[in-house]
């Protein structure tokens, strides 16, 4: 890990990740391994900056090392992801395929593109803001609907389900 000016730069076997912090608040020293981010004063900026530099260098240092992933799952009889390249083409219920491209620094993954009503989609790399908003967009093609819950969606993700129409005799 280096610090040159407002400038950190963490370096591991996955890559390297370049952060940019409030230097005239904010002080980060780097020892014998130890990483420890210090503030100036006790002014309420100050703090706000302390907590949230030590939690971008934390999952930098994450992120190098072990990486961050996240998985969606694919609900709908018919809906369908394939993967070629970087490149996911998704069935999903429309007219047309929906085509989306990973940004640079993040992986696609399909281990189970069409495993009978749900596909998974993994989405991994080391920038843990860059591998959760490319979920959150691949979510937006087709977010789970309330009432069959068709979609894409989060692993582990709950849907509030709602009552269908009712027939009154």
């Amino acid at each position: 890990m280096e610090v040159v000016g407002d400038q950190v730069t963490v370096k591991g076997p996955k890559g390297v990740i370049g952060l940019t912090f409030r230097a005239d608040r904010i002080r980060i020293e780097v020892n014998a391994g130890e990483v420890r981010v210090l503030r100036d004063s006790d002014e309420k900026i100050a703090l706000s900056l302390h907590g949230l530099t030590r939690s971008l260098v934390a999952n930098a240092v994450i992120g190098v090392t072990e990486g961050f992933s996240k998985n969606l799952e694919v609900h709908g009889v018919g809906f369908r992801v394939e993967l070629s390249g970087q490149v996911l083409t998704m069935n999903i219920g429309f007219s047309h395929a929906v085509v989306y491209e990973a940004p640079e620094g993040i992986e696609l993954a399909t281990p189970n593109a069409t495993g009978g009503a749900q596909a998974f989609i993994v989405v991994s790399g080391i920038d843990k803001q860059m591998v959760g908003q490319t979920a959150a967009d691949i979510r937006e093609k087709r977010k789970p609907e309330p009432y069959k819950g068709k979609g894409i969606r989060y692993q582990n993700e709950v849907i509030h389900w709602k009552a269908g129409k009712t027939a009154v005799s």
